[in-house]
């Protein structure tokens, strides 16, 4: 079993740095936390309310949602992802149908792919497509808000995990 290098102090104290380092710690935790865990562990939904929350939607959901942010939102770029006005979590309801090495890897490859949008950009950078309302957010915002949201759906995986096999921590 592999186990995932965390660490959630930075290299330097400048604010790009933080924010790519603590990004980076989020994601790294999300990875952790689904080390040595069972393929059907990985699929099952075990809360009754909540059929497409596994780990595999989880993890397809984060890589998604970074794909939205940087590609789509930030960089203006047309949006093809899985999604459709009738399934807008298809995400999460088609990761199932991938084992979950697979989908660790494709988010680990997309990270890499976005450290390097990071590095190349301004943190006042504004977006080519605004957010909901109107306005648009600088690539700062597009940091916080990740590290926010892999936070919290690292909160939902650490659950899931606990309900599969007991598995706590990481």
């Amino acid at each position: 079993m592999t186990t995932t290098t965390r660490t959630d102090t930075p290299s330097a104290w400048d604010e790009r740095t933080q924010l790519a380092t603590f990004l980076d710690y989020v994601r790294a935790t999300a990875r952790a936390k689904c080390e040595g865990v069972s393929a059907q562990d990985a699929r099952s939904a075990p809360l009754p309310g909540s059929p497409l929350m596994t780990l595999c939607g989880l993890i397809s959901h984060l890589r998604w949602v970074e794909y939205s942010w940087f590609q789509v939102v930030f960089l203006g770029e047309e949006d093809a992802g899985p999604w459709t006005e009738e399934d807008p979590d298809r995400e999460m309801r088609i990761a199932v149908d991938v084992p979950l090495a697979d989908l660790l890897t494709e988010y680990e490859q997309q990270a890499a792919r976005y450290r390097t949008l990071v590095v190349g950009h301004s943190l006042d950078d504004t977006a080519r497509r605004s957010i909901r309302d109107g306005r648009h957010v600088d690539l700062r915002w597009i940091l916080l808000h990740l590290i926010e949201e892999t936070a919290r759906h690292n909160g939902h995986i650490d659950i899931l995990r606990e309900l599969a096999d007991g598995e706590t921590g990481s």
